[in-house]
């Protein structure tokens, strides 16, 4: 470790000191110790610090492994009011198909719930607590389903002209 000392008027301006012929930032010469320094800091500091989030503790735990038809199960409740639970099976297309549900406390004291199934179709969650598309707002004006249906009118000639036209 190499320690430079400067004299009145010889301090480093700028950052940079001469050395034996080259210019150095004085923060040069330490780089280690400034980054031993923080780190013990950080940690003295950090251990004082209550813990924003302690564990939870899980008080029911479950889990059975496929079997040879690849059926299996899991479910699981923390102390906090979080419970979860799925069972599935291999699917027809050798996926996982499963069905479960979970639920967690609200902060006003009640429960929100899910449901779901998962397989070929996709995940399926249910639960009031989802938002649900809107109504159609208005019914069709009447304008719009003739233009529809004059649209289905012309495919179909268009469809009878190509016909005759191969024929």
């Amino acid at each position: 470790m190499t320690i430079y000392s400067f004299s009145e008027g010889q301090a480093p301006i700028g950052g940079l000191a001469r050395v034996k012929g080259d210019l150095r930032s004085h923060e040069d010469h330490l780089p280690g110790q400034r980054s031993v320094a923080l780190a013990v800091l950080t940690v003295a500091a950090a251990e004082q610090l209550p813990l924003v989030n302690p564990p939870i503790a899980i008080v029911r735990s479950n889990q059975v492994n496929p079997d040879q038809f690849g059926a299996h199960s899991s479910d699981f409740e923390a102390a906090n009011g979080i419970v979860f639970q799925f069972s599935g099976s291999e699917g027809v297309a050798g996926g996982s198909n499963m069905v479960g549900s979970w639920s967690y406390p609200l902060e006003d004291g009640t429960v929100a719930s899910f449901k779901f199934v998962a397989n070929e179709n996709g995940f399926q969650p249910e639960s009031s607590l989802l938002p649900v598309a809107p109504a159609f707002p208005h019914p069709i004006p009447q304008f719009v389903l003739d233009q529809i249906e004059f649209a289905r009118l012309e495919d179909e000639r268009k469809a009878r002209e190509g016909a005759k036209a191969q024929a």
